[in-house]
């Protein structure tokens, strides 16, 4: 992973729209079922803030929740995850490990091989489509 991505409050506000700044920056999220399906091509879905290669289409899988959903991602150093209690919940909440970005939260009911369902905001992901 290249080296940790640190901007200031304005300068994420300058390059993100008000829904994409809330969720990454604020651990905001957006509404079930809001965002656009991603495509079903081959490729790789990257952080929307820094770029970072995040997960793989082949991981991504349809859980009924209204977010996109992942059963792993490309590396496990690519992502960070921290306590979330907030809501009166105890969840596990994903970032980004380069820029610090919220993706969303993990959870262990997930399909195999791992059991783990990332379960994401879309805004807070760009697809890039596998060349060749």
């Amino acid at each position: 992973m290249p080296d940790k991505i640190r901007k200031t409050d304005d300068e994420w506000r300058a390059q993100l729209d008000d829904l994409t700044y809330k969720v990454t920056r604020r651990h905001g999220t957006e509404r079930a079922f809001t965002h656009d399906n991603f495509p079903k091509e081959p490729g790789t879905f990257l952080c929307i803030c820094c770029g970072a290669p995040l997960f793989d289409q082949a991981t991504k899988f349809d859980s009924g929740t209204g977010w996109p959903s992942f059963y792993a991602p490309l590396d496990e150093s690519v992502i960070g995850l921290s306590e979330d209690r907030k809501f009166f919940m105890r969840r596990t909440e994903v970032h980004c490990a380069r820029c610090e970005a919220h993706l969303g939260h993990v959870f262990p009911d997930g399909p195999a091989p791992t059991g783990l369902r990332y379960c994401l905001n879309g805004v807070a992901l760009r697809f890039e489509p596998q060349e060749g």
